[in-house]
């Protein structure tokens, strides 16, 4: 059975982190993925003490997010970051709107700054690669679509691709795995509400009770990447527990 992991991003609100440990360890997940906002300012100390956190609960924190300048300008502590927590895949999750590119070459220049910023990352042994939201499926000028261009620039990254907001981005899932199976590496599993509803949570739904249609799509995915990592995410959920629970239910049923 595929281990399946958490982003910890969805249970921000909802601390303390070793109560969530806690919650995901008795609940059955294997791993959990990490952001910047839980260890960038952590000393040595509080990384090991983190890591020992996991290990309690049978957890293992085999992915993180780390911001691009982060992953830039502090590389010596986003590996002991890395190294320390136990990770095997690290990926650049978000452009701020301000600094995202507004035409083809721009976007290209970023995949090639992701080209340079993933050389000592790789280099240490680690899977590096881009984390999408909708933007990177908004056509530019010239017809083509940012994710084209950053994958252009980058040829030798993969890609964790969160399916939802290709979806939510106005993009087929099915043909994007189809297009870019070949540098999906992991995989975000999470759901959109029916339209109208969960507003109070953003739009967003319990893995398996909105309106994409993981029974079908998961197995093409598994089929069509190589995909090691399977992490729900809920960006704004009400409930951690309900969410915790409804999520990996519906997923060992896939």
């Amino acid at each position: 059975m595929t281990k399946l992991s958490y982003q910890l991003y969805s249970a921000r609100n909802f601390p303390p982190l070793s109560a969530i440990f806690e919650k995901l360890g008795k609940a059955g997940y294997g791993e959990v993925e990490g952001f910047g906002g839980i260890y960038a300012e952590l000393d040595e100390a509080g990384l090991k003490s983190l890591r020992a956190d996991l290990d309690k609960n049978g957890l293992v924190m085999a992915t993180g997010h780390f911001s691009p300048d982060f992953l830039d300008g502090s590389v010596e502590k986003s590996l002991q970051i890395a190294k320390i927590l136990g990770m095997d895949s690290i990926y650049a999750p978000h452009l701020m709107p301000d600094q995202r590119p507004t035409d083809a070459a721009g976007w290209l220049a970023f995949g090639k700054r992701l080209r340079e910023m993933s050389k000592p990352y790789k280099d240490a042994g680690y899977e590096f690669g881009w984390h999408n939201h909708d933007f990177e499926f908004v056509k530019l000028s010239d017809g083509s679509l940012p994710i084209e261009r950053i994958f252009e620039g980058a040829p030798d990254i993969t890609w964790e691709a969160d399916i939802a907001w290709v979806v939510r981005g106005g993009a087929d899932p099915y043909a994007w795995v189809e297009k870019l199976g070949d540098r999906i590496s992991a995989v975000h599993v999470k759901d959109i509400a029916p339209a109208g509803e969960a507003t109070d949570e953003g739009g967003w739904a319990d893995v398996g009770h909105g309106t994409i249609g993981w029974a079908k799509l998961l197995p093409v995915v598994k089929a069509k990447t190589k995909a090691k990592h399977f992490v729900v995410e809920h960006d704004n959920p009400k409930d951690i527990d309900r969410n915790i629970s409804r999520s990996i239910a519906s997923f060992q049923t896939y």
